[in-house]
């Protein structure tokens, strides 16, 4: 099975990745792109659910709540944190587009801990990361400092000419805090869209070794493994990432051969 998940390029269910259809047991991970006044309708008996407005406005009803008009971007290469809200299991949601939107929308199981709730630009913490053509810029939508039960949500800006997720790192084993176990899914957006970025997805022992280039809202899976991100020059890279695993912790190892890049840029 390859790691890619291609993009549909028209119509309202733009990828759509599953436990069943990725082989695993966390990440669930779903994109959509809405026309004014056309509406979503979300239920996951077992799964809690956070939802990333990666640009445009919409209305989000849940719970006898109501979130109207959020949204804070034109696109996802604004240089500003999005709105998200967060959903237990067993919760219905509608959520009705303002004007031309596009969301993520992130699941993991869980058991209804926690209630619904909207996740302000405010609340994010933004942070560079890198130097050089290492440089990219992090929004940590829901951070494990943040109250959910699996779900860990951050997206990643990379200027042209840069790499990312850099040195390669992993998180495919249990051993928290020297590393955790999480899956992972990269929804990939790229400005201007004609463009491409490769991203490698490989173990130590090369069991698991693909490379790709992906186009604009494809969806690379990483199911264990180290998985960089390259961006050509001339083009801009977004990707939002969805990790969960049986801790909700991100505890990482470079790959040592590239230790030495994390080293320099400190």
């Amino acid at each position: 099975m390859t790691l890619l998940v291609k993009a549909n390029r028209q119509g309202r269910d733009i990828v759509r990745v599953t436990p069943e259809s990725a082989g695993w047991t966390y990440v669930g991970f779903s994109a959509h792109r809405l026309a004014p006044g056309e509406s979503l309708l979300l239920r996951e008996p077992k799964r809690e659910v956070c939802i990333v407005l990666l640009s445009g406005k919409v209305t989000v009803s849940a719970a006898k709540q109501r979130w109207a008009g959020i949204g804070t971007r034109v696109s996802v290469f604004d240089d500003a944190a999005p709105c998200a809200v967060y959903l237990p299991p067993e919760t219905t949601a509608s959520i009705l587009a303002d004007e031309n939107a596009e969301i993520g929308i992130a699941t993991a199981p869980a058991q209804g801990k926690y209630p619904p709730r909207l996740i302000e630009p405010s609340q994010m913490q933004r942070s560079v990361r890198g130097r050089h053509a290492n440089t990219r810029y992090v929004c940590d939508i829901l951070p494990q400092t943040e109250t959910a039960e699996n779900l860990l949500v951050v997206e990643v800006r990379t200027p042209s000419a840069h790499s990312s997720s850099y040195p390669p790192h992993k998180h495919d084993n249990d051993a928290v805090p020297v590393e955790s176990f999480l899956e992972e899914t990269y929804y990939h957006r790229l400005n201007p869209p004609q463009g491409f970025a490769f991203q490698r997805v490989y173990t130590d022992d090369r069991s698991l070794d693909e490379s790709h280039a992906v186009e604009d809202r494809d969806v690379v899976l990483v199911p264990r493994g180290y998985h960089p991100v390259v961006v050509p020059y001339g083009y801009e890279s977004y990707y939002l990432n969805v990790m969960a695993g049986p801790k909700r912790a991100w505890h990482f190892r470079n790959d040592p051969a590239h230790e030495w890049i994390a080293e320099k840029d400190r």
